[in-house]
């Protein structure tokens, strides 16, 4: 019995440590990811609330974590045709992840409030497949908070996620639209 809560202790003790925010390194207390296609028969919509993403002030190493299962469709049966085999097979692959760096770093000053624009070098692994990604992206920071913007295009062929013919080869974008905002 001593021993269960004695290791329980030590276990509460390291999840403070462990997921605090050390000096340099902002956790994501609000992130969201969007996408959004548009094809002859309709667009569709879908959002991420349930993304992790840190940022390291000294080093400009970003890392977000997407749980791919955690998208929020307009339609049920979008949700469905995403997270199937077909698709982007979400049981097998439950997660997206990007780790970059900024490379103008200098340029950003995280201790007065200012709009920065920022270059994210990095890879990009969704669905199995990583890519090198370079993309533009905006750092604002306002009163001691810190809030990350960008949109971009996603090519998903690039990603092993293509559909040659039948419905969804006219249903379903070759280019998605991806947003982020990431609040610090």
């Amino acid at each position: 019995m001593k021993n269960s809560i004695l290791t329980l202790l030590v276990l509460i003790v390291f999840s403070f440590t462990a997921f605090s925010q050390t000096e340099g390194k902002l956790v994501s207390k609000k992130t969201h990811f969007s996408i959004y296609s548009h094809t002859a028969a309709e667009d569709i919509n879908a959002n991420n609330y349930k993304s992790v993403g840190t940022l390291n002030t000294e080093t400009g190493d970003i890392i977000f974590s997407v749980p791919m299962q955690s998208y929020e469709f307009e339609k049920s049966l979008m949700q469905k045709h995403y997270n199937s085999k077909k698709f982007l097979n979400t049981k097998q692959f439950p997660k997206s992840k990007l780790k970059g760096k900024i490379t103008n770093l200098a340029d950003v000053d995280f201790k007065n409030d200012g709009t920065y624009n920022i270059n994210v070098e990095g890879d990009l692994t969704l669905h199995g497949e990583t890519k090198k990604i370079n993309e533009k992206a905006t750092i604002t920071v306002k009163g001691g908070s810190v809030v990350l913007n960008t949109k971009f295009n996603l090519t998903l062929a690039d990603y092993a996620i293509a559909f040659k013919d039948g419905k969804p080869s006219t249903n379903i974008a070759k280019i998605i639209e991806i947003t982020v905002v990431a609040e610090y």
